[in-house]
């Protein structure tokens, strides 16, 4: 099953796919694209929200285009049975759950590119098993009562947190863990502990994460104990993209990410200034979205060198922006067209000039992008990691360029950083744009 789920994105970059709007809910998939196994064996507390989450996941499977079947026998943990599955839900287990011939089993799948998603008491679950601490992150350690708190959003691209605002109230029993994640996995969502009583983890409390895990995918919620939960919209949403993520149909950065520094995170454009006409606008969501041009929003504030920076980006069909990187300080947007390189975005334009590219010089890896690619109208994330002359493009985590500047009138090692609004009808938003110095490279 899951050698067919090759994401449609270069049907897409050819134009034989109608581009979706940006629409609120995740485009819909061929019902014959993906099979998830909800899988609720418990051996320690049961909760009573279980059969609501199972029927959640099969309305969304019915609405979102992929098959669920559930399950409470360990004896589907066969590598003949889970090879038909793109990802396993892991809906609130607890205890001892599978003997050591269907973890066994199970980890075959996993390197073998399967998908994982953990729900609430998933991190309850085989504490004898240091295996699937890697794979679930983190076990549980205790919790408060239940009662509603703040779930600061700390990955707006996310497919299972993208739609969702940067502080997300709700109400849920709240899980402590006994370690964090962060260092192993990206950190999607952290709980505020000033919002409610019975936190023990302190100011980096983690609740929603996901990582590529020996050979697969993974991800966690720490939601989804309350029955409420699984007829919540936003939660639904979040359950969504974790599944989505899990089983290959949604594409994530979720590689560990720290140390990064906001240079727009939706709280104004200080540093920033507009080249040419046109320009970008904020909306409360903290997203940033070009209108008209053709003209550049530049980080005016000072330069870089060695450096990785990652901004989040989505396009609402076929249109055109870029990033780009190693320029002068100018009024003029030409300059940095001139004298700097540009990471492209754009849908359907030639090789050298499309998504992943460095415009005009060189080609993305297109099967490389094709597979890392979400489709107009979901959340992308790059990374551009310079170091000297050499520019790395990674699209959510993949690496699909590597470039090596030799133009001796252009260098990468000092310039300004900036983001193109390209002209009218091209509609591209930007979220989160962060960068991390890495010293002398």
């Amino acid at each position: 099953m899951r050698t067919r789920l090759a994401v449609t994105a270069a049907a897409l970059l050819l134009g034989s796919f109608a581009l979706p709007s940006q629409a609120a809910e995740p485009p819909q998939d061929d019902p014959e694209d993906a099979k998830v196994l909800v899988f609720s064996k418990t051996a320690g507390f049961r909760h009573d929200s279980i059969p609501d989450g199972i029927a959640a996941v099969r309305q969304l499977g019915s609405e979102h285009g992929f098959t669920v079947d559930a399950t409470e026998d360990a004896t589907a943990f066969t590598p003949q049975n889970l090879a038909g599955y793109d990802a396993v839900v892991f809906l609130s287990t607890t205890g001892d759950v599978l003997d050591d011939t269907q973890q066994a089993a199970f980890e075959g799948y996993i390197a073998d590119g399967g998908g994982y998603a953990g729900v609430h008491a998933a991190a309850d679950t085989e504490y004898d098993w240091p295996w699937y601490e890697g794979l679930v992150g983190a076990w549980f350690d205790s919790h408060p009562a239940i009662q509603s708190a703040t779930v600061h959003v700390e990955d707006r691209a996310h497919p299972a947190t993208g739609h969702l605002p940067t502080e997300w109230q709700r109400t849920d029993e709240w899980y402590n863990y006994r370690s964090s994640p962060r260092q192993d996995a990206r950190v999607l969502a952290t709980l505020d502990e000033g919002s409610y009583t019975g936190g023990n983890m302190g100011e980096d409390h983690p609740i929603a994460w996901c990582k590529r895990y020996e050979g697969g995918r993974a991800f966690y919620t720490g939601g989804g104990h309350t029955k409420e939960s699984f007829t919540d919209d936003a939660f639904r949403r979040h359950l969504l993209g974790g599944i989505r993520y899990a089983a290959g149909l949604q594409q994530a950065d979720c590689r560990p990410e720290n140390g990064y520094t906001p240079l727009y995170d939706g709280h104004g454009l200080d540093g920033w200034s507009q080249a040419g006409p046109g320009g970008f606008e904020e909306s409360e969501d903290g997203t940033l979205t070009s209108r008209g041009g053709m003209g550049l929003l530049w980080y005016s504030q000072r330069t870089f060198g060695s450096y990785s920076l990652k901004a989040d980006w989505k396009m609402t069909g076929d249109d055109n922006s870029g990033i780009f990187l190693g320029f002068p300080p100018s009024d003029d947007p030409n300059s940095a067209v001139d004298n700097g390189y540009e990471v492209q975005i754009d849908a359907t334009d030639v090789d050298e000039k499309t998504t992943g590219s460095v415009y005009g010089f060189q080609s993305a890896d297109l099967a490389a992008r094709d597979a890392a690619l979400n489709p107009p109208g979901e959340w992308n994330t790059y990374e551009l990691r310079v170091e000297g002359e050499r520019l790395r493009v990674y699209l959510n985590g993949t690496l699909i360029n590597d470039f090596t500047n030799t133009d001796p009138a252009r260098s990468l090692t000092d310039g300004h950083i900036g983001l193109q609004n390209h002209g009218d009808g091209d509609e591209v938003a930007f979220r989160n744009v962060r960068i991390k110095e890495l010293g002398a490279g």
